[in-house]
């Protein structure tokens, strides 16, 4: 297996990982943007979710650095926007999280921003 093919599977995986943190807190309105084609991406995935409230999306962001940790033993490199909780965002270098409050999702409208990049939605359970 190649580099690259390996570095891919890893990115899935914890994409993958990413997700079920979403999903244990019931996240919603999951997507996952695939930006490893683009060529000035900053990585390869983004996964965006929101929360209903404060307390929710705080709680989803937790549950993914749990899970991320659980399922694969890695941290993220950076994690920025807890003092407000209005978007926070994960940075796993690869993969990217950003979880927001649903009216600030609605504002600033990210998943836009990379219209030209491959969309999985996760279905809302």
């Amino acid at each position: 297996m190649g580099k690259k093919t390996k570095e891919k599977d890893i990115s899935v995986e914890l994409v993958n990982a990413v997700i079920q943190g979403i999903i244990e807190k019931k996240g919603k309105e999951i997507v996952s943007l695939h930006l490893g084609k683009i060529n000035s991406s900053v990585c390869d995935f983004f996964v965006v979710c929101h929360g209903t409230s404060r307390t929710h999306a705080e709680a989803i962001a937790h549950s993914v650095e749990e899970e991320v940790r659980k399922l694969t033993g890695q941290k993220p490199a950076r994690r920025e926007g807890f003092s407000n909780a209005e978007w926070m965002l994960l940075d796993y270098m690869d993969v990217v999280v950003h979880v927001f409050q649903e009216p600030v999702r609605r504002f600033f409208q990210i998943e836009d921003l990379w219209a030209d990049a491959p969309v999985t939605k996760i279905k809302d359970e």
